[in-house]
Formats: C-alpha cells, sequence, structure tokens
C-alpha cells in the first residue's frame, strides 16, 4: 500500500482539522506574553489586609503595599475584593492622579470568562392599583360600621338615660 505524505505530515487526501482559535482567545495569548492573565479563582482568594488584589476594568492589581496609604482606608479596598470592582471604582471618581498611580500596582489581565455571572434581581411585578375596587372597599367599610356605631349611639344613650 503507497502512502503519501504531504508536507504538514498528513496523507494526502485526508483533511487536516485545525483547532479552532478565536480572535479573543489569540489576543489573550498575546496578553499573556506581556502580562500574566490570572483567572478569576485565583484573584478572589488575595482577599486579606497583606494580600490584597482588586479586579477593575479587566486588570488585576495587588494594591497590598497601597492599603495604609488609601485615603478611604483599608476596609474600603478589603470590600471591593472578590468581585469586579470596577463599578465601585468609577462610582467613586477617582482622579487622574490616582488612575495614572494604580499602573505601579497592576500585575496583569483577568481573564473575563472566568468571572462569575452577574445575576439581576428583578423585583416580582406589583398588582395594578384600581381605584374602582378601592371605592368598594371603602362603601363595604361604612356599611359595616355605620350600624356599629348607630347601635352603640342607641347603647349609650339608653345607659345615660338609664341612670337619670
Amino acid at each position: 500500500m503507497d502512502t503519501h505524505i504531504s508536507p504538514d505530515n498528513t496523507r494526502l487526501g485526508e483533511q487536516t482539522q485545525l483547532p479552532h482559535v478565536s480572535l479573543a482567545a489569540a489576543a489573550t495569548k498575546k496578553m499573556a506574553s506581556d502580562r500574566k492573565v490570572h483567572v478569576f479563582e485565583e484573584v478572589s482568594k488575595h482577599s486579606a489586609t497583606k494580600d490584597c488584589w482588586l479586579i477593575i476594568s479587566g486588570k488585576v492589581y495587588d494594591v497590598s503595599t497601597f492599603m495604609d496609604d488609601h485615603p478611604g482606608g483599608d476596609e474600603v479596598l478589603l470590600s471591593a475584593t472578590g468581585k469586579d470592582a470596577t463599578d465601585d471604582f468609577e462610582d467613586i471618581g477617582h482622579s487622574d492622579t490616582a488612575r495614572e498611580m494604580m499602573e505601579k500596582y497592576c500585575i496583569g489581565e483577568l481573564d473575563v470568562s472566568t468571572l462569575p455571572v452577574k445575576r439581576v434581581y428583578i423585583p416580582p411585578q406589583q398588582p395594578h392599583y384600581n381605584q374602582d375596587k378601592t371605592g368598594d372597599f371603602v362603601v363595604k367599610i361604612l356599611q359595616f360600621l355605620v350600624p356599629l356605631l348607630v347601635l352603640g349611639f342607641a347603647f349609650l344613650v339608653r345607659q345615660y338615660t338609664k341612670k337619670e
């Protein structure tokens, strides 16, 4: 049996299956050569005063040495660990100087595919307020209370006239 081998080490006529690589995966690998790519589980383990990592805008920051110097105190930084702290960071309105200072604490990128799915709370739908039914309710209450008040008043009049 004659087998002809092509330059890519496959038999002629055989189809070569190349692994599917997305652009995002290729970009992640390129980033990996520049900076380390961290997974969420690894980053979330660093949540102590002496070992504190934050996730902000897809980057991982080791702020352990900055804990004592942070103007808001270390509690603010610790409360932002174990989650994507981008919203917390942006809500404060940090200055450009603070943003520049962050760069020296950056230790890599976050593999965003490892972030847990953010659950959005959707409150249950409230029943529609119907004014017509509210009016009916008031009428029913009055139909019950008016006779009771008349009976109570009659009882008081009888008691008052009986004593005299």
